[in-house]
């Protein structure tokens, strides 16, 4: 704690307002990094799950493969990833973009795999009894009832990635993780504590605003939901 007439930057102090107003711009600078790195990475992770998921789905000798392949680039540990990308792709954002967009992939994959197969074959049925074909189904029928294990890969995902990201700090583009690393180096408590809360409280944001953005896209869960209860309360009754 600070003395009598001290600052609490002077004193070093875990809790620290003078920091926050000092340093102000440097964490917004930060935050902005983070959570555009975080975004990039799990949009383009989506866009070549996706494909990757249909090709799983419509050839079974494709699954194993691709899972396969998923599951291996998420063992290797995030230091070793990106030091294996320096080569590639220098010291610049992109190393820590592809190695999130690598680890998003499995988490992705799997879970729309899962929610396309999840989809009744009656549903099926019915669509293709009303004339739909493969694209139509896809679009119209299947990826809306796959909405619920595609948002949850996605929640995954990004709060998995914003964890991640703090490690890009070893290549200089880690948001937030620059802060906690430095704050470590030179043992400044205010800023390690302050951003790795801010990291946090970004985890916590990320998953409450997807969480409401699928209920959202998926009000019939909310429906079903609903009669599921007030049938349990009605045997209660």
């Amino acid at each position: 704690m600070a003395k009598s007439g001290q600052s609490c930057l002077s004193a070093n102090d875990w809790i620290c307002g003078e920091y926050l107003r000092s340093r102000g711009s440097e964490l917004t600078d930060a935050t902005v990094q983070h959570v555009w790195i975080t975004a990039v990475s799990v949009l383009i992770a989506l866009v070549i799950a996706f494909p990757l998921s249909l090709l799983a789905r419509r050839y079974r000798s494709a699954a194993g493969p691709v899972l396969g392949l998923t599951t291996v680039l998420y063992t290797i540990p995030s230091l070793a990833m990106f030091a294996l990308l320096l080569p590639l792709f220098g010291v610049a954002p992109s190393v820590v973009i592809t190695g999130l967009v690598m680890y998003s992939l499995t988490v992705l994959v799997r879970n729309i795999l899962a929610g396309l197969e999840s989809v009744p074959e009656e549903a099926r049925e019915a669509a293709r009894g009303l004339g739909y074909g493969p694209g139509r189904m896809l679009l119209g029928v299947e990826l809306p009832l796959a909405l619920p294990a595609l948002m949850a890969g996605v929640r995954i995902a990004t709060v998995s990635a914003i964890a991640m990201t703090t490690v890009g700090a070893i290549v200089g583009y880690g948001g937030l993780g620059n802060l906690i690393y430095e704050g470590m180096d030179s043992y400044f408590k205010a800023q390690v504590l302050t951003a790795s809360a801010l990291c946090v409280v970004l985890a916590v944001l990320a998953d409450v605003l997807l969480l409401g953005l699928q209920r959202l896209l998926t009000p019939w869960t909310r429906a079903r939901g609903r009669r599921s209860a007030t049938r349990r309360l009605g045997k209660a009754a």
